[in-house]
């Protein structure tokens, strides 16, 4: 029988909550490992200085893409069964650019918010709890933005659908798109680096500077 078996009954609710709990904490394990717990890493993708978010992110993209496109050619997975959350356009690009404005300001994306909170890290609790209130302040705001909240609906829709391509020829230029975003990358992180004169000059005045400062306490 081709996956995916929740949606045929072969387990129960509360197995796919265990099963969706514990590869959630092996996810966020990843991340941890990976450096995404500090919003300072994650930050440095907005100096150009460290795409490594980008190149993770897109290769999840594209593995993910093409795992479920060939798994669908083998018959393993049945995409027909597979969920897909209905398309609102409006609403879900305010909600992008909402994020994408949060994730410069505080450094974090959702995901690795609660990576950061998990270990420990004080920005990324603070970052959790705001989270959650404006989850609940938008709930308790819904009755009058629902107008707004379901505006520009597509239904479930994918961008094979959107583009009338094959899933195919998307995913071929998905990952073209992929390879040149990864050459870009690349390109970004040796242009924006600083200098090694430069560095060193900086790490020279912070050193200076401690030990002015430690002078001074001293007399």
């Amino acid at each position: 029988m081709p996956a995916p078996l929740y949606p045929q009954e072969l387990f129960s609710e509360q197995t796919s909550f265990v099963i969706a709990f514990l590869l959630g904490i092996l996810f966020g394990f990843t991340l941890e490992r990976a450096g995404f717990g500090s919003s300072r890493k994650l930050a440095m993708q907005f100096y150009f200085r460290d795409m490594t978010v980008l190149k993770v992110m897109f290769t999840a993209i594209v593995v993910a893409m093409l795992g479920l496109l060939y798994l669908n050619w083998m018959e393993v997975l049945d995409l027909s069964l597979v969920s897909l959350n209905p398309t609102f356009l409006w609403p879900q690009i305010m909600g992008g650019a909402l994020m994408g404005i949060g994730f410069v300001v505080g450094g974090y994306c959702p995901g690795t918010s609660l990576v950061a909170g998990a270990t420990g890290k004080l920005d990324g609790m603070i970052y959790v709890a705001g989270a959650l209130f404006g989850m609940l302040l938008y709930g308790v705001a819904y009755p009058a933005l629902q107008g707004f909240a379901e505006s520009g609906s597509l239904g479930e829709v994918t961008l094979s659908d959107w583009l009338n391509l094959r899933p195919g020829v998307v995913a071929f230029l998905v990952v073209l798109m992929a390879l040149g975003m990864f050459y870009g990358a690349e390109w970004l992180e040796k242009r924006f680096q600083p200098q090694p004169a430069a560095a060193a000059a900086g790490a020279e005045r912070r050193e200076q500077s401690a030990a002015a400062l430690q002078l001074e306490q001293t007399i």
